[in-house]
């Protein structure tokens, strides 16, 4: 699948993620999505933080803060993987940060040419 391919399937999918969090009673805050190249440096080039190849860089990653209904913030792994899990479950190229050696339960991103 051609990029722009994959970033138009991202966008939708992440529309039906997001109606599906608030049906669920959790609100949204919404974190990086597109990394400007100024500030993160070109794809396989690291300045600041994150991955030098991050799909971040493609248009093909979001980081989602979400908070209970009663207001507190998910603080815990086990607090995302509800969600994490149903992320995965949207299409064989969703993938959740929760499962990265470095354990990152915000990120939700699209696999492209091996990263996630």
């Amino acid at each position: 699948m051609r990029l722009g391919s994959k970033q138009e399937l991202f966008q939708r999918l992440m529309v039906q993620f997001k109606t599906w969090i608030l049906e669920q009673g959790y609100e949204i805050r919404g974190g990086d999505a597109f990394r400007d190249p100024r500030v993160h440096g070109e794809i396989g080039e690291q300045l600041g933080y994150g991955h030098r190849n991050s799909c971040h860089k493609y248009k093909l990653a979001e980081d989602l803060y979400l908070r209970h209904g009663n207001g507190d913030m998910f603080r815990t792994f086990d607090e995302y993987v509800e969600v994490g899990e149903h992320w995965e479950s949207m299409d064989e190229l969703c993938c959740w940060g929760g499962r990265f050696k470095s354990v990152d339960c915000v990120h939700f991103s699209l696999m492209h040419e091996g990263m996630s």
